[in-house]
């Protein structure tokens, strides 16, 4: 049986999800620049380079945390970080269920990242 709190696991959970989102979107964008008519080919192909690189970091880092490995928390608190003003855009942008989704998402894993029982599981006691 793992030592890893909950607080861990739901992180991993939503790094998961937002990993398997941005792989999808990178690997639609991928298929619609292959089977379509980009106006900019280049562009197009970036798009589609960096939603499958994003989604792959992402999932790593969801990984990391289920292994409870240290490294995994920095690059998740910024991932929520990062997400609270794309979500406010998406929000702004009348795209408000991708943006509360992705708000909630974001809040969810900064609260279970910072949380005690995770300072815990990931550092022990450093008094």
């Amino acid at each position: 049986m793992s030592n890893r709190p909950m607080t861990l696991t739901v992180a991993a959970a939503v790094m998961a999800l937002e990993g398997t989102t941005a792989l999808l979107l990178g690997g639609y964008a991928g298929v619609e620049t292959v089977i379509g008519r980009p106006s900019d080919l280049m562009s197009s192909i970036a798009v589609a380079a960096f939603g499958l690189i994003i989604g792959a970091a992402l999932l790593w880092v969801g990984w990391g945390m289920l292994r409870s490995e240290r490294w995994a928390r920095s690059p998740g608190v910024l991932t929520q970080i990062f997400a609270i003003p794309v979500s406010i855009t998406l929000i702004q942008s009348d795209q408000r269920v991708i943006g509360i989704s992705l708000i909630a998402l974001a809040v969810i894993g900064l609260v279970t990242l910072l949380s005690p029982p995770t300072t815990h599981a990931l550092y022990g006691d450093q008094d």
